[in-house]
């Protein structure tokens, strides 16, 4: 397994509206395109506009034919730009592609 960090930070005041987002639609594509949501979190203490979420994958081969094919679906495309119609929600995305060490409970 591999595992994929992703870490949104929004616009000021715009992450209800990326948690309305993967609550209401992303998470249905996810499904979609067998894309394996270990979790989602937000910060308790700290930066209050990130949004930070965590997938898991076979392989690398396995996450890019999933992430191409979510990436591609015209349904995103659309559910996107809905939610964007009054201005963009993210301001920064970061990614991390992580492979768990030997002695990881976590494999």
């Amino acid at each position: 397994m591999i595992y994929e960090l992703r870490i949104y930070e929004t616009i000021p005041g715009r992450l209800p509206a990326l948690n309305d987002r993967f609550a209401n639609h992303t998470l249905g594509f996810f499904q979609k395109h067998n894309i394996h949501v270990v979790g989602f979190w937000t910060e308790e203490i700290g930066t209050s506009n990130q949004l930070v979420y965590m997938l898991g994958y076979d392989s690398l081969a396995d996450r890019e034919t999933k992430w191409a094919a979510f990436q591609a679906d015209p349904g995103w495309h659309q559910v996107r730009a809905e939610s964007e119609q009054d201005g963009p929600i993210n301001a920064r995305v970061r990614n991390v592609i992580l492979r768990p060490t030997a002695y990881s409970p976590m494999q």
